[in-house]
């Protein structure tokens, strides 16, 4: 009530609680030391006379604060990725699909590896953090400023609106019958990566929707790596076997063209000339 008298809505109240955007935030830091205090001393002060009216007011405050925040930036980032593509027009047809991944900093070093892949965009899905998320731009070291990124609460939903689109799908995950091996996937353009939870990867009902799936090859006990680092290994791997170089930029991004096809694999290749 002291939250709603204050003007923050229910509905706020729900987003600041439940959002991964607002996770740490000070807002939420209030907010869940005063309904949870940790300590006796942190119980006694919360039940202290008008305690809770100046915890309100605190909530109030910081969430207005963050919106404001919030909003600048995604204004200059605008400004900025628009100075940028003009500057250096056209992007590569790969598009990242983070499907629920919890860590601010695994999202941020994937923005970090999207803006030196130059890829189209970025969908961030479910209770993936997106910036201004404090941590992921900690992480991502000014480059989230370069990416076209967008907010999705289904990744379901955004696979199957890519496929529309007529983008190829594929997820990064270990299933076996179904993945290839990353050194033998001949990778499609335009091609959208979808990288899972650290935790349970790909959901099932997007691993179903996909068009394809592909592994990195393990040799250790493990057998996972970290999910920023899986996805810059395929990322790249894509951009080779496009045969995307350092000249790219100059010739014009839309130029650039795969030739794998053309040219048989080493086994292959050896196979041919025992056969003559």
């Amino acid at each position: 009530a002291e939250l709603a008298v204050r003007g923050l809505s229910g509905d706020e109240l729900a987003a600041l609680l439940e959002s991964a955007d607002h996770r740490g935030s000070p807002a939420f830091r209030a907010y869940n030391s005063f309904v949870y205090p940790k300590s006796e001393g942190a119980l006694a002060n919360a039940e202290k006379a008008g305690r809770l009216a100046t915890v309100a007011q605190a909530v109030c405050f910081l969430h207005r604060e963050q919106k404001a925040e919030h909003a600048t930036w995604l204004r200059n980032h605008d400004r900025t990725l628009a100075e940028a593509d003009a500057a250096n027009p056209g992007r590569f047809p790969l598009t990242l699909v983070l499907d629920n991944i919890r860590s601010a900093h695994n999202v941020g070093s994937l923005l970090r590896a999207a803006e030196a892949a130059r890829v189209e965009s970025v969908h961030l899905c479910g209770i993936t953090p997106a910036p201004p998320h404090a941590s992921v731009l900690k992480t991502a070291l000014g480059a989230a400023e370069y990416v076209p990124h967008e907010r999705s609460p289904s990744t379901l939903a955004t696979v199957r609106g890519l496929q529309a689109r007529g983008v190829a799908v594929w997820a990064a995950e270990t299933c076996p019958g179904r993945s290839v091996d990353l050194r033998e996937a001949a990778l499609p353009q335009p091609l959208a990566l979808v990288l899972g939870n650290e935790l349970i990867g790909v959901d099932t009902q997007v691993l179903d929707a996909c068009d394809g799936v592909v592994s990195i090859p393990m040799f250790g006990v493990k057998n996972s790596i970290n999910v920023a680092t899986a996805g810059a290994i395929v990322l790249w791997e894509a951009l080779r076997q496009w045969e995307v170089s350092a000249e790219a930029e100059g010739a014009g991004l839309g130029q650039m063209r795969s030739q794998r096809a053309e040219r048989p694999r080493p086994e292959r290749a050896e196979a041919s000339r025992r056969a003559r």
